[in-house]
């Protein structure tokens, strides 16, 4: 399929330049000191064309779920969900023990992609297109690799619903795992990118503007992370989901099914999904080897806590002076009843009671719009650039019976060669490096004046270098080195 002349004329078209260019802020003050580190970064993965090569490859399927655009769906399955009846006759378990040896011993995964059940799928050039809201079974493997053993493509079990498994014909196989990637690319770009951290970033960021005056130290220790989002976000909302945005035109879940997502995404959202430790730990992948999201969020994370924490101890003496700032009070009332429409179920605080509170608080807001939005959002072109293994859309329904799938079937199923275009423009914009890059924890202007907060500023950066350091040191091992969170390749705020 590699060398079929479809592909190729994917393969080698440049992106649209009008999509590009509609997007791009405007900057006022260049910082040339961070050119380069973009180009570094695709250069893996376009040098020796890596997605390329191995995106028909179960070891590089799984991989994704824990290190590609959204690390954030694969969850431990001690128990197979009611509506996905795999049975042991069914699975090949790379020469390890019974299933239910091996989930009573943590290496069985699942991702469910329910959230997608039922949303009417767009028609893009009078063509109507398919969404699937599969689930998909992953196996660890006794060398460590994770790997899928079984996909049903559709929530609830039929007869024309069948599991695929790696053990059926490979264009069976290969065409159930593309419609996994097209439903992973429209969760992602909807939920886990454009809801959890773009729309929450303008949450935090509005709530901030209209609650806390500038002289507070809430405000002086947030608004560098708060840096172009709005203007972002307003561009987002004119060019990519607006009736002629390019999310509209040119994804599976554009119209109408996109409201239904964010709306249903936003009525499971909770505050410990969004905190990072709580969250590795409600999943329980706290052991899966090769996490790369997971071990460098996580020290990132214990990073943010400490300088927030410092910081915040130093104007705050007690709980007591944290119950009384109707400033900080104001500011998650806002957030809880306007950005979490007073959804109790959310766990969003309504009110701060103590300074560990406010710290735990501030510091997933630094983490949302640093850390996180560059996990998700700074690989999307490394792999949706070659778009079989990131399909925004699909053409042909998905199969309903095994031993129909063939090599044309797939290439027909691939979205159109303006669809593809659009969609690599769209991706290649949203991984650039923004002109006047502005890494975390580097703040250009002063707001801080007391000797305290400064040094803090001080440690929190040489804390970033050291595990800058870490990172290049750890990639330097690996086949695909992880480079997203990075503190020297990640921005401040959600400016892109």
């Amino acid at each position: 399929m590699v060398d079929s002349p479809r592909v190729e004329m994917h393969r080698h078209v440049a992106p649209a330049p009008s999509v590009p260019m509609a997007l791009e802020p405007r900057r006022e003050c260049a910082r040339n000191n961070h050119v380069g580190i973009s180009e570094r970064r695709l250069e893996v993965f376009e040098g020796d064309q890596y997605v390329q090569k191995h995106w028909r490859e179960d070891a590089f399927f799984g991989y994704q779920f824990l290190n590609g655009v959204n690390p954030m769906m694969i969850q431990r399955c001690s128990h197979l969900p009611s509506n996905f009846p795999v049975t042991e006759n069914m699975l090949y378990l790379h020469g390890a023990r019974s299933l239910a040896e091996e989930m009573q011993k943590g290496s069985i995964f699942l991702c469910d992609y329910k959230t997608l059940d039922g949303v009417k799928a767009n028609v893009i050039h009078a063509k109507q297109q398919y969404l699937v809201a599969p689930l998909v079974l992953l196996h660890q493997t006794p060398d460590g690799e994770l790997k899928p053993i079984a996909i049903q493509l559709k929530q609830t079990p039929a007869i024309d619903n069948p599991i695929f498994l790696p053990s059926d014909s490979e264009y069976d196989w290969l065409l159930a795992k593309t419609f996994v990637r097209s439903a992973y690319f429209n969760e992602h770009e909807l939920n886990i990118h454009l809801l959890r951290t773009h729309l929450l970033a303008e949450v935090f960021t509005v709530a901030l503007l209209r609650n806390v005056p500038m002289v507070h130290p809430l405000y002086k220790l947030l608004i560098p992370h708060t840096r172009y989002t709005l203007q972002i976000n307003l561009l987002a909302r004119e060019k990519l989901i607006s009736k002629d945005g390019a999310f509209i035109l040119f994804m599976s879940s554009g119209g109408d099914g996109m409201t239904n997502i964010l709306r249903r995404s936003l009525s499971c959202l909770t505050y410990t999904s969004l905190c990072l430790p709580e969250d590795i730990t409600e999943r329980g992948v706290q052991s899966v080897p090769n996490y790369y999201y997971r071990d460098d969020g996580l020290r990132l994370w214990e990073i943010i806590h400490r300088f927030v924490d410092g910081v915040l101890s130093f104007y705050y003496k007690n709980d007591t002076e944290v119950e009384k700032d109707s400033d900080l009070q104001n500011w998650i009332k806002d957030i809880y009843e306007e950005g979490f429409l007073s959804n109790q179920r959310a766990g969003i605080p309504q009110h701060f009671h103590s300074l560990s509170e406010l710290v735990k608080f501030t510091t997933m807001v630094i983490f949302t719009c640093s850390a996180q939005h560059a996990a998700v959002n700074s690989g999307q072109f490394d792999y949706g650039g070659w778009m079989p293994n990131a399909p925004s859309t699909l053409q042909l329904p998905p199969p309903t019976k095994k031993g129909t799938a063939t090599e044309h079937t797939l290439l027909n199923t691939l979205p159109d060669v303006s669809t593809t275009v659009h969609g690599m423009a769209i991706l290649y914009l949203l991984s650039k490096q923004s002109t006047d890059f502005v890494a975390l924890g580097q703040y250009p202007n002063e707001r801080f004046c007391e000797e305290d907060p400064c040094r803090l500023i001080k440690d929190f950066q040489r804390e970033l270098e050291d595990m800058h350091v870490h990172v290049q040191q750890r990639n330097k091992t690996l086949e695909l080195p992880y480079l997203y969170l990075d503190p020297k390749m990640m921005e401040n705020s959600v400016s892109l």
